[in-house]
């Protein structure tokens, strides 16, 4: 017996104690206990009911260890365990010289979103310090909206000169804050959340809303539902190239008109509050996907933009 399954079936089986699946497994097999599971994880009152005692102010982390979140209007950072939100570290910082949401290269406004820090650079021209932590900007949800720049890091400030209160579109520390928030986390295991407000608006009804569509969307399309499929995407749905939602439909279209038996799996789900300028109500979503039919094979990241409207899930960007 496959030994995730295995696992997650005893778990279950704990939780949901008027479901007798062991007595399921027994007349019926594996499959119908993953069909009851299945119906849990599509359900949203289970998510509400898993969500029920766990602080989401910051987004639902399932890998991620720490969030770096950056305030515009407050010129400061803060550094937050993911598991208990618990305040690790804070300072004040140094921002773009012009407000607003980066655009274009050159505009010096610091980005507004979600960002991974991918390196640290220490090689660098003293003016920025000792080190740098290189975000992924622009992230893919960014060039699906068509903009431009590159090189947004938090770095710290020269040794030896001055420098004006302004960067040109980083987020800038004094050196010994710049160390201290370098010792307060682990790169890889971060994210940066770059927002104008001062508090992110996330709610347990939202996230309970698009792990429960997850999964449904993972149904339909393991299922090759194309309908079902279809329907969890928006009409202003573009990829990072920019190409359309019906250039992208067309390509699935194809696909689940093979038939084709699927395994789908998804693991180390995060799902994190967007902050933008659109008027939108987005989540930026993370996970392991483990995808596999009798002629290909996939083992990587998924990465969703989704919106919240009426409480469905649109996707924006995937």
């Amino acid at each position: 017996m496959n030994k995730i399954i295995f696992s997650f079936f005893l778990l279950v089986s704990f939780t949901f104690a008027n479901v007798n699946l062991i007595d399921t497994y027994r007349k019926y097999g594996i499959n119908e206990v993953e069909k009851i599971i299945n119906n849990k994880l599509t359900n949203k009152k289970y998510w509400e009911q898993i969500l029920k005692d766990k602080n989401i102010q910051n987004g639902y982390y399932e890998s991620l260890n720490y969030v770096v979140l950056c305030n515009k209007n407050n010129k400061d950072i803060k550094v937050y365990n993911t598991k208990n939100n618990k305040l690790l570290y804070s300072s004040k910082v140094i921002i773009g010289k012009n407000s607003g949401n980066k655009i274009k290269e050159g505009d010096l406004k610091t980005p507004i979103g979600v960002y991974k820090l991918i390196e640290k650079l220490d090689k660098l021209d003293p003016f920025y310090g000792p080190f740098a932590l290189e975000s992924d900007y622009p992230n893919d949800f960014d060039r699906s909206l068509n903009k431009t720049g590159h090189g947004i890091w938090i770095h710290g400030v020269p040794y030896n000169e001055k420098r004006d209160p302004y960067t040109k579109g980083c987020i800038a520390l004094d050196n010994k804050n710049l160390k201290k928030l370098d010792s307060s986390i682990k790169i890889k295991d971060s994210v940066l959340i770059i927002s104008e407000k001062d508090n992110l608006k996330t709610t347990k009804s939202d996230i309970a809303t698009i792990l429960s569509s997850i999964y449904k969307w993972r149904d339909s399309w393991k299922y090759s539902d194309f309908k079902t499929y279809s329907s969890f995407y928006s009409k202003e749905f573009k990829r990072k190239n920019r190409s359309t939602l019906d250039k992208f439909l067309a390509h699935k279209k194809r696909l689940f008109d093979k038939k084709e038996k699927k395994i789908i799996r998804f693991s180390n789900i995060n799902i994190i509050p967007y902050p933008n300028d659109l008027n939108k109500n987005i989540y930026q979503i993370t996970m392991d996907e483990y995808y596999k039919t009798a002629t290909y094979k996939y083992v990587g990241k998924k990465e969703l933009f989704v919106e919240i409207i009426n409480n469905k899930m649109k996707i924006l960007t995937e």
